[in-house]
C-alpha cells in the first residue's frame, strides 16, 4: 500500500502534516476527514528512491551520533542556550560531515523563523517521524526540555537492544568466515597438488574427490567470477528485500525458525511498548502514535498488524481489542497488560515497565544464543572437514588395496 505524505486542516484552521498508508487519495482524504482533517495536498512518498544514487556515497549518521546529539542538547536547551546557538555548537562537535552539514541547516532555518520540528521535516532521512512529532508536542506544550531526555533515553535503548542482538551474531559470522576462509584456502593451495599426484598416478577417482578437485581448480582459475556472483548475489538479495513480496517472504521465514523467531517477536514487542508509551507520555494522540509506531517495525507482519489496528481503533475499539486477534506475533502479556492499562487509564506507565520486561528477555535470549549455535556450529564444522577428507584420503585407500 502506497504511503503519502500530506498536508491537511481542521475546521478551526490548525495545520497538520504527517505520513498515511492509503489506497490512493480520495482514500487518504476520508480517513483525515474522520478526524476532522480536511486534506490540502498530498504526495506519494518516493523520497528513497529519487536520491539512491547520491544517498549511496554519503558519510552514514548514526543512531549513536543521534543520540549524543539529543543529549547534549537537553543539556544546554536546560542551561537556558538558544536553539541556533546550540546546535551551531553541537556541528562543531561532531566528526560526521554530512551530520555537521544537516545541522547547520537546521540552525540557519530556525534564525530564519522556523521550529525546530518544522526545521527537521526537511531532513526526515535523519530525523525520523517519531523524532519529529515528539519535538513538535515538546514546543506546542513547552516541555522540550523533558521531551529531549525522553528521546534520548528512547534512543539509547534502542541502542542497547540493537547491540544485544548484533553482539549475539557476532561469534557465529566469526566462525563461518574462518570456516569459509580456511575452505577456500585447502581447496587453492592443498587440493590441486594432491590432484596432481593422483593424475601421475592414474588413480580411478571417486565422484565426490572429482567434485572437490573441479571445485579448487575453478577457484585457482576463475576466482574472478566467484567475487562477481558473490556481488551479484548481495546485491539481487538487498533489492529483493526492498520489494514489499522480498521483504514479506523473508520476514516471514525468520519468523518460523524457531530460536530467531523469539528474538524477532520480543525485540518487535520491546520496540513497540517502548516507543508507543514515550509517544503516550509526551501527549501525542493515540491514533498518531500507532501511525508513527508503525514505521518504526521492522518485520513487514508486525508493521501490518499495527495498520490494520489503527483502522479498528479509529472505528472506536480499544486498542487491546484491536491487537488480539495478532497473538501469534504480539505475546499475550502485552495484551492483558493494555487491557488493564485502557481501564485504569495507566497505559503509558504500564507500556513503559513492559518494554524493561521485553527488553530484558531479549537480553537473555541473546545470552543462550552462543550455547544453541555452538553445537549446531560443530556439527557444521566436523561434516565440512569429514566430506574433505574422505574425498582425499578415499582414492589413496584404494591405490593401497590395488597394490595388496
Amino acid at each position: 500500500m502506497p504511503r503519502y505524505f500530506y498536508i491537511a486542516k481542521s475546521l478551526k484552521g490548525e495545520e497538520k502534516t504527517g505520513v498515511l498508508e492509503a489506497k490512493s487519495e480520495r482514500e487518504l482524504a476520508q480517513i483525515l476527514r474522520q478526524d476532522g482533517y480536511v486534506l490540502i495536498s498530498a504526495s506519494q512518498e518516493k523520497e528513497k528512491k529519487k536520491n539512491f544514487s547520491f544517498a549511496f556515497f554519503k558519510q552514514s549518521i548514526s543512531l549513536t551520533d543521534k543520540m549524543m546529539f539529543t543529549r547534549n542538547l537537553q543539556v544546554m536547551v536546560s542551561a537556558g542556550i538558544s536553539l541556533p546557538r546550540a546546535i551551531r555548537t553541537l556541528s562543531l562537535q561532531t566528526k560526521n560531515k554530512n551530520f555537521k552539514k544537516t545541522l547547520l541547516d537546521i540552525a540557519e532555518e530556525i534564525t530564519k523563523g522556523k521550529n525546530l520540528s518544522e526545521a527537521l521535516k526537511t531532513h526526515s532521512n535523519i530525523f525520523s517521524e517519531l523524532f519529529q512529532s515528539m519535538i513538535k508536542v515538546g514546543e506546542e506544550s513547552g516541555t522540550l526540555e523533558e521531551v529531549l531526555g525522553t528521546l534520548a533515553r528512547q534512543m539509547e535503548k534502542d541502542y542497547e537492544l540493537k547491540s544485544k542482538i548484533k553482539g549475539a551474531l557476532v561469534y557465529p559470522a566469526v566462525i563461518v568466515c574462518a570456516m569459509v576462509g580456511i575452505g577456500i584456502l585447502m581447496l587453492i593451495m592443498v587440493v590441486p597438488k594432491l590432484a596432481e599426484t593422483f593424475k601421475e598416478l592414474e588413480i580411478e577417482l571417486p565422484a565426490t574427490t572429482r567434485f572437490v578437485i573441479g571445485l579448487g581448480n575453478f577457484l585457482t582459475q576463475k576466482w574472478f567470477l566467484v567475487v562477481l556472483m558473490i556481488v551479484a548475489f548481495i546485491f539481487l538479495f538487498r533489492l529483493i528485500l526492498k520489494t514489499n513480496s522480498g521483504k514479506k517472504f523473508f520476514d516471514g521465514l525468520f519468523l518460523k525458525i524457531p530460536f530467531i523467531s523469539n528474538i524477532i517477536k520480543k525485540s518487535n514487542s520491546a520496540t513497540l511498548t517502548r516507543t508507543l508509551g514515550s509517544l503516550i507520555t509526551a501527549g501525542v494522540p493515540l491514533l498518531r502514535s500507532l501511525e508513527i509506531v508503525s514505521g518504526t517495525l521492522g518485520n513487514f507482519y508486525f508493521h501490518q498488524a499495527i495498520v490494520s489496528s489503527i483502522d479498528k481503533v479509529r472505528k472506536g475499539e480499544k486498542l487491546f481489542e484491536a491487537l488480539s486477534p495478532y497473538q501469534n506475533l504480539f505475546p499475550p502479556l502485552i495484551v492483558q497488560m493494555l487491557e488493564v492499562g485502557e481501564e485504569t487509564g495507566e497505559t503509558s506507565s504500564i507500556l513503559e515497565k513492559l518494554s524493561d520486561f521485553f527488553e530484558d528477555e531479549v537480553a537473555n535470549t541473546t545470552k543462550n544464543l552462543s550455547a544453541v549455535i555452538e553445537p549446531v556450529m560443530m556439527l557444521l564444522i566436523g561434516g565440512a572437514v569429514g566430506f574433505f577428507a574422505i574425498s582425499m584420503i578415499q582414492p589413496m585407500y584404494s591405490m593401497l588395496g590395488a597394490i595388496k
